[in-house]
């Protein structure tokens, strides 16, 4: 082989090797709270080290994360607001929802209101909150937990749109609890958001355990009849390693500040 012909087999190996390096990534669009809460930064520099493949992250809101995937702007999502999960899946836009891990929804507010603090029903408190007109702070950004919030007032027949307590923000899990902290309002977080949150002053939760509270995740492939360049294949090894043993066991075993934060239950 001449040195022409030496210099092009190396430059094409070069060439073909950073092709496979780039191409060993999946993007995955997530909730903020897998991100926030730090369980992603867990869980997947330990997928990369054992598969090589890179899980590439978008963190936003449960709506903009299945919007975001409708554009094919994703491989797979990993979300928690089961109604949108299944109208993606019956848009044609994601092939099968996996659940992976579930974990609760959380009423914070000022440990000072006495009120509040000795009502044992879900119902109870949101009513009490409409009726003496205790300022509520909603996310309004679409995400699960605003779906969530938002499904709650409708069960029990809550009228929030002309409400003057209500302050719906636009913005993220973080921004609504600072809101919150800062007006001495209420609102509803997922609790691994809230074990994380570090600025809590006197807030503290004031229900939870209620099976309408209950907070489930579940990945979903994007579609690759609706958009060619999805990576099925690495999407669905990351699925089956999630689902799997090992990552269930990693996710019961991430905790913070000794607590657990996600419970798995893909097996379920």
């Amino acid at each position: 082989m001449n040195k022409t012909a030496l210099a092009l087999s190396f430059f094409l190996s070069f060439i073909f090797f950073q092709q496979s390096w780039a191409d060993d990534f999946i993007l995955m669009q997530s909730t903020t709270s897998t991100q926030n809460s730090g369980l992603l930064d867990y869980l997947l520099p330990k997928y990369k080290a054992l598969t090589g493949t890179e899980v590439r992250v978008v963190a936003v809101g449960t709506g903009q994360a299945l919007k975001n995937a409708e554009n094919g702007n994703a491989d797979i999502v990993m979300v928690h607001a089961k109604n949108a999960e299944l109208k993606f899946i019956q848009s044609g836009f994601g092939v099968k929802r996996y659940p992976v891990m579930y974990n609760q929804f959380l009423i914070i507010g000022p440990a000072s209101d006495e009120e509040l603090n000795q009502l044992s029903k879900l119902s109870e408190v949101l009513t009490l909150v409409e009726q003496k007109g205790k300022r509520w702070i909603s996310r309004g950004d679409l995400s699960g937990t605003h779906k969530r919030e938002l499904a709650l007032w409708n069960k029990f027949k809550i009228n929030t749109s002309s409400a003057d307590w209500y302050l719906d923000i636009g913005g993220g899990m973080g921004t609504a609890i600072n809101t919150a902290v800062e007006l001495n309002a209420y609102t509803l977080t997922d609790s691994a958001t809230w074990i994380a949150y570090k600025n809590k002053r006197s807030h503290k939760v004031i229900f939870s355990g209620d099976p309408l509270l209950n907070n489930q995740y579940s990945l979903i492939l994007v579609n690759p009849a609706k958009h060619k360049h999805v990576k099925k294949e690495l999407a669905m090894e990351f699925v089956g390693w999630m689902t799997g043993n090992e990552g269930q066991t990693l996710i019961g075993s991430y905790k913070l500040n000794s607590r657990q934060l996600f419970f798995p239950n893909a097996n379920q």
